[in-house]
């Protein structure tokens, strides 16, 4: 009996070889396996569509990748600036030019010898010759000066200038093809709205001449470009005097700001 009472004082005094850890150590409880559950699967958020910010971003190299050009497309604001611009842009009418043949001319004898030919020297000092295609009119002086008039395009009127110049050559005078140029260029526009031209001409009379009793349109001088505009209250606009195509661009766009401030209500 002693002989198994100190056994069993040694067996609980000495410490087990299997866990050498110092008294003071505090061992936390662990769950059993049979307790422990599988973690639920990880919900992952859907992707968020890239807007059109984050896409310009991309491609600007910052963050998230790469976005095309192509598909940022471009708001519908400026599709409609662009539409109107086309829309109003001026039409040109008429384009006169003058061209010298360096040689005299026998005004009677072009009229007699030449096609669609008027001369009536009590009325007008000049034959008064027509082609059909470009459809344009010319004016033969004797000194040898031709001006045309009634062409839609620059190289039209240069063209119908020369077909002038082959017809009198054609009669046997010898004539050259000198100092084309073109004096003056006639467009048409529409701003689409009715316009207050009482306003316009207290706002800018300095520019501006309006008299409804003698002529119904509003004559307005611009100095740059040096053209004249005639503005009807339809908001029909009819700019001439320009030396090119720029000089009437460029006046409307000038003139365009103005009337759209004194649109009819």
């Amino acid at each position: 009996l002693l002989l198994n009472r100190s056994m069993s004082l040694f067996s609980v005094e000495q410490p087990s070889p299997e866990l050498d850890l110092p008294p003071s150590a505090d061992i936390p409880s662990l769950p059993s396996l049979s307790t422990i559950e599988d973690p639920p699967p990880s919900r992952q958020p859907p992707p968020s569509q890239p807007s059109a910010s984050d896409s310009v971003v991309g491609s600007a190299g910052g963050g998230g990748g790469p976005a095309s050009v192509s598909s940022i497309q471009p708001p519908p604001s400026f599709k409609l600036a662009s539409q109107l611009a086309s829309e109003l842009r001026p039409q040109l009418q008429n384009v006169v030019s003058t061209v010298n043949l360096a040689c005299k001319l026998d005004l009677r004898k072009i009229a007699q010898g030449a096609r669609n030919a008027e001369y009536n020297p009590k009325r007008f000092a000049a034959v008064i010759m027509r082609i059909r295609d470009p459809r344009t009119t010319a004016l033969v002086f004797s000194s040898g000066k031709i001006v045309i008039t009634g062409a839609r395009s620059e190289d039209d009127s240069k063209l119908a200038a020369r077909k002038y110049a082959r017809v009198v050559q054609k009669l046997g005078f010898p004539a050259k093809f000198k100092e084309f140029k073109i004096q003056n260029m006639v467009g048409s526009a529409d701003v689409k709205f009715p316009i207050r031209l009482e306003g316009l001409l207290l706002t800018h009379g300095q520019f501006s001449s309006y008299e409804p009793e003698l002529f119904p349109g509003l004559i307005y001088r611009m100095v740059k470009p040096r053209i004249v505009l005639l503005i009807f209250v339809s908001g029909k606009v009819v700019i001439t005097g320009a030396k090119t195509r720029e000089d009437i661009y460029e006046g409307f766009n000038n003139i365009y700001p103005i009337l759209k401030s004194f649109k009819k209500k």
